[in-house]
């Protein structure tokens, strides 16, 4: 049976999160008439099923679970938009907490604005034990129009757009390209800062350095699918290819930096602390890796 709104997520291997996002899902202040729960369990291979049996017996809504081979990020999308029934989708990750009034103000948005992609509020925290003030400022702002941490949209509006592309299997932009899309159809978008959301982003250490690295290397790639599919001056701006930028951290990596970069970064030691200037040299090191992978993706693309 339809319902106002879908709150819909996917997973991967996060257990030890997963749980506490689906309790907030379900602690909402919406009526549990109102809004319905899509999870969609992309292949994790840790303890997910257990805390998806445990979150069946606290649902206070209808929870729907699809359990697919893992297939990335945009096809568990696509699977989830299969399944919902809300006249609203509203997307969150399986890091992303939401406060008890998000569904609520997400359709006092929908109520106004009843065409429109709606923006959430995210504000990062390192723990879920010890979450700011839930209130959003301008620190806290994200130049992106269509993210789906936390953002909803029709869901009529959605399949007439053509749903995520599934050609973008690795981590990275598969989010900002269907909202190229929605905005080439004439979608306007609105901004609710009280719909609030906190996104899990722990200070890393030095064990989490190699796995920065992995995914600055695959995010280059799927910036290249999307410049493909979009060449337009957003797509520029948001994965920073231009041949300025290019240059300068070509330059950059040909004086040395990745080698001093490393020496500041220091040994991989999983549970080390990253002082703040280990942490900034690591952040640099990712931007020079992704910078890496983009000439090499752009030349395999030309080849």
């Amino acid at each position: 049976m339809a319902c106002a709104a879908t709150i819909q997520l996917c997973t991967y291997n996060r257990a030890h999160l997963l749980g506490r996002v689906l309790a907030a899902c379900f602690e909402q202040t919406a009526p549990s008439d109102a809004y319905e729960v899509v999870l969609v369990d992309d292949g994790s291979r840790d303890d997910t099923p257990d805390v998806i049996a445990a979150a069946r017996r606290q649902a206070t809504c209808a929870f729907t679970v699809v359990s697919q081979a893992n297939a990335g990020l945009a096809r568990a999308r696509n699977a989830g938009i299969a399944r919902s029934t809300g006249r609203r989708i509203i997307f969150i990750d399986d890091d992303v907490l939401p406060t008890p009034a998000f569904v609520a103000e997400h359709l006092r948005s929908d109520a106004r604005y009843p065409d429109r992609v709606v923006r959430g509020a995210v504000i990062d925290t390192q723990s879920f034990d010890r979450l700011p003030t839930p209130t959003w400022s301008l620190a806290n702002y994200s130049g992106n129009w269509f993210w789906t941490s936390n953002v909803s949209v029709p869901l009529a509006t959605l399949r007439a757009a053509g749903d995520f592309t599934e050609t973008f299997r690795e981590y990275g932009w598969e989010d900002i390209e269907l909202g190229m899309r929605l905005r080439a159809r004439g979608v306007r978008g609105t901004f609710n800062r009280f719909a609030v959301a906190f996104h899990y982003k722990p200070r890393p250490t030095a064990g989490n350095v190699d796995g920065m690295l992995r995914q600055a290397r695959a995010q280059a790639r799927t910036a290249i699918q999307l410049r493909a599919l979009h060449d337009h001056w957003r797509v520029v701006l948001a994965t920073g290819d231009d041949p300025l930028r290019r240059t300068f951290h070509r330059a950059a990596r040909s004086f040395g930096a990745v080698d001093r970069l490393e020496r500041a970064i220091g040994p991989r030691d999983a549970e080390r602390p990253l002082s703040a200037r280990a942490l900034a040299a690591a952040r640099s090191l990712a931007r020079e890796t992704y910078y890496a992978e983009l000439e090499s993706a752009r030349a395999g693309t030309h080849a």
